[in-house]
């Protein structure tokens, strides 16, 4: 019962945003949520759901991040990467900070630091603010060739 109200607590979030539910939207979603942690690509959800195909899921995460289920992140890796997103407002001015490692491109959330207020010039509706920071990871430390 309790997996059951789960699923069905998946597909209201998928349909409280708009989203047609199909049983492949629904398996990509509840995956993500349970099955992802942090920021991840198409070839990470590719990996977990090897039965869906490569459009499928590209165009199920591109749907997914229109309707801000997701954030989608540039970290100058040349890889697109998401996040489920966690905004604490419906414009996602105020998101999280993500953090790139230039050696091995393995981004991360900080969740516990919202991206700064920025002073806006007159005229410019904002309608998503993205902030990455980039340096070494601990792992790749010792590794990086100058």
């Amino acid at each position: 019962m309790e997996h059951e109200k789960q699923y069905l607590d998946f597909e209201r979030m998928l349909t409280d945003v708009g989203i047609r539910v199909t049983a492949v939207r629904s398996l990509i979603w509840r995956t993500i949520n349970t099955k992802t942690s942090g920021v991840f690509s198409l070839a990470d959800t590719e990996n977990v759901l090897p039965t869906v195909d490569r459009s499928t899921l590209f165009r199920t995460l591109s749907l997914f991040a229109e309707k801000h289920l997701l954030h989608e992140i540039d970290d100058g890796s040349g890889m697109q990467k998401y996040c489920i997103c966690h905004c604490s407002d419906k414009e996602h001015h105020h998101g999280h900070i993500h953090i790139s490692c230039v050696v091995c491109h393995e981004t991360f959330c900080i969740h516990e630091v919202e991206i700064p207020s920025v002073p806006i010039p007159e005229g410019w509706d904002v309608e998503e603010a993205e902030y990455v920071i980039k340096g070494v990871c601990p792992k790749c430390r010792g590794k990086r060739i100058v």
